[in-house]
């Protein structure tokens, strides 16, 4: 059986050196990339079997990532990599194009079994990740166009949503990007965008905006 050619994208130095160190005499890594432009570039350059990728990156995260490779190459499969098990980041990286989502406290064993199986054609999920996934997609399928959505909250991303529920529980940026594990620009950055989309003008507005909702 041929090795799997395996891209590594994370922004942590630190993680890709375990990653590497875990699963190397298994696969053949082709590459690796630390920032979404450069992931997209070297991706689509080199096309592997399977890319591990990191959700939660500056620059628009690996959704970005998976979202232009997708629309330019359908051979490249992807498996997502995160600290993160919330429903909105699992559902969110799913419905744009990903074939698995695993956790970072995976074992390297079962990393090296899931990327085969992403590279054999199955999806892959961990097991607690996999009913997200299964309600989401089956909720869809019996309702594809339920009450209570909301069209204002549907188009911020993943990431965005999470900043905004931190927001309306009266989170500081620090605390939101101690919390995300990502820097307090990034959470600067992710408000400013949401309050664009939203049609907002600043921070006090867009925590009643949440409150009405609920989304705390």
């Amino acid at each position: 059986m041929s090795q799997p050619r395996v891209f590594l994208v994370d922004d942590h130095e630190l993680i890709r050196s375990g990653i590497r160190a875990e699963i190397s005499s298994h696969v053949d890594i082709i590459g690796e990339a630390d920032e979404v432009d450069a992931a997209i570039e070297l991706i689509l350059e080199r096309l592997p079997d399977v890319v591990l990728l990191d959700v939660h990156m500056s620059g628009g995260g690996g959704l970005a990532v998976l979202t232009t490779v997708v629309a330019r190459s359908s051979a490249v499969r992807f498996l997502a990599l995160s600290v993160s098990d919330a429903a909105d980041d699992v559902i969110g990286i799913v419905r744009a194009g990903a074939r698995g989502y695993v956790t970072k406290n995976i074992l390297g064993p079962d990393l090296i079994d899931a990327i085969f199986r992403i590279h054999d054609g199955d999806v892959v999920f961990s097991p607690r990740l996999a009913g997200f996934v299964l309600d989401a997609f089956s909720y869809c399928a019996h309702a594809p166009a339920p009450r209570g959505i909301d069209p204002d909250l549907e188009q911020l991303t993943p990431r965005e949503r999470q900043v905004l529920r931190l927001i309306a529980r009266g989170y500081a940026y620090r605390d939101i990007a101690t919390e995300l594990e990502i820097s307090t620009k990034t959470v600067e950055s992710h408000v400013s965008s949401v309050l664009r989309k939203l049609q907002l003008s600043n921070r006090h507005q867009l925590t009643n905006w949440a409150a009405t909702r609920q989304l705390s």
